[in-house]
């Protein structure tokens, strides 16, 4: 194989990987809480000696996107969104974990919990009591939660040591290997929910995009393709 189809071939994969995660963006652009991700290209240059330099270029990483959701009233007195920088913060089974998707739901045990069952934690790291059959539960914007007046708690709202980070875990759901800080500048919104910051038409626009440079590489693969079988095939008849 020619060093062009190497550097094409190499290419080719990481048009392929965009092309997985810009159609993951347009699927998940009603999804509360979800966060658009772009793929980072790494190119690679092998200088040998004697002999031509090789490159190859390849999608090294995945970039999450921090910008701000728009905002939408429900009216839900569990529903919470995050106006600023911040995650919340959720137990699961595999550890605790960020999202911004806050569609939470009282638990028949009396925990604050997502749809998926998971506990919301406060700034302390524990679960999030719910009087049964509260009626007057409310958030203050800082996150505290009081029923009847009495406070309960405040939610936790942090945001990983390292932006660059996030891994997402499917949907609005991510971890961090570097730990989570408090953030501050965060502001709590009880009754709406952050929508999807993906912008459709952006994406939808890049995915033409890059399909039309994956189908001018495949077509320089054929011509490298037609150019070696003929080199052989000449090299045959002698």
């Amino acid at each position: 194989m020619s060093t062009l189809s190497y550097t094409t071939l190499t290419r080719q994969t990481g048009l392929l990987s965009e092309m997985q995660v810009v159609a993951n963006n347009i699927a998940n652009a009603s999804t509360t809480g979800y966060r658009q991700e772009g793929v980072i290209f790494a190119e690679y240059v092998h200088n040998a000696r004697g002999g031509p330099s090789l490159s190859m270029a390849h999608a090294s990483a995945r970039n999450i996107s921090l910008q701000q959701g728009a905002l939408t009233q429900t009216g839900g007195q569990f529903d919470m969104a995050i106006e600023g920088p911040g995650f919340f913060l959720v137990e699961t089974d595999a550890g605790e974990r960020l999202t911004r998707a806050g569609s939470f739901a009282a638990s028949a045990e009396g925990d604050l919990v997502t749809p998926a069952g998971h506990r919301v934690l406060d700034n302390g790291g524990a679960p999030i009591f719910v009087p049964p059959d509260t009626t007057d539960f409310s958030i203050a914007t800082d996150g505290i939660i009081s029923a009847a007046g009495r406070p309960l708690g405040q939610i936790g709202l942090v945001r990983p040591t390292d932006p660059t980070d996030l891994v997402r875990e499917g949907g609005a759901l991510f971890r961090t290997e570097s730990g989570v800080e408090p953030v501050e500048g965060g502001r709590i919104l009880q009754g709406s929910l952050e929508s999807s910051n993906v912008d459709p038409i952006l994406q939808v626009a890049r995915m033409i995009e890059v399909q039309r440079a994956y189908e001018l590489g495949q077509s320089f693969l054929d011509a490298d393709n037609e150019r070696l079988r003929e080199a052989m095939q000449a090299l045959t008849r002698r």
